[in-house]
């Protein structure tokens, strides 16, 4: 086998309207905040230090304008890397959530569905489509002169994939917190899938805006 060449990186995209007030924001195509502008402009020195050689992005224009600011050229939209679909919980928080469902936990409970734009996913349901994304990506990882490959994307959907390349079931995505505009980095260590880092992002106020959905 051909030893790695480069690594995966994840990058969350920045904050929007929705993951401030902790709103799930799936299939709803939100734009940045403000905020969300700057923090994506601060990823950028991060950037500079990759040897990208293929930036995939989710089609959502959240993820695509993070990606730009950030100093991003996307390659390909892959519709793999939409956030996860939270069904009729499009747009509520946990804490109205729990008023009907006490002790709801999106990990465990997962979503009920919702209406034709937003009829829900299971946490299996997500892990099949980013399964399909790391077959993609991990021969450009593998392969002669390849370089790291950036993937621009949600909070939960990244979170799953990243439980998917430990080889560790869907719903391990629950034990990796991930604040809006951080980089994570996925590499091998002797063949072995680890995380190489996580959750990095320069200091941006105090709220590092851990919120549901992106």
């Amino acid at each position: 086998m051909m030893a790695l060449m480069g690594e995966l990186i994840l990058l969350r995209h920045g904050e929007t309207e929705w993951s401030r007030d902790r709103r799930h924001t799936g299939r709803t195509d939100l734009p940045l905040t403000g905020r969300g502008e700057r923090q994506a402009r601060s990823v950028a020195p991060l950037v500079r230090s990759l040897h990208v050689a293929k930036v995939l992005a989710s089609p959502a224009r959240r993820a695509l304008r993070t990606a730009q600011l950030a100093g991003l050229a996307v390659d390909d939209v892959e519709p793999g890397l939409w956030e996860w679909d939270y069904g009729g919980y499009e747009g509520l928080t946990t804490a109205q959530i729990r008023r009907g469902r006490p002790g709801w936990y999106l990990w465990d409970d997962g979503v009920v569905p919702g209406d034709a734009e937003h009829p829900g996913e299971t946490v299996e349901q997500v892990g099949t489509r980013v399964d399909a994304v790391l077959e993609r990506v991990r021969p450009l990882l593998d392969g002669d002169g390849g370089g790291d490959v950036v993937l621009v994307a949600h909070g939960h959907v990244l979170r799953v994939l990243t439980a998917r390349w430990l080889g560790l079931e869907p719903a391990a995505g629950r034990l990796f917190a991930l604040g809006t505009a951080a980089l994570s980095r996925l590499g091998r260590e002797h063949g072995r899938p680890v995380i190489t880092a996580w959750n990095i992002s320069p200091r941006f106020g105090r709220d590092r805006s851990f919120g549901p959905g992106v």
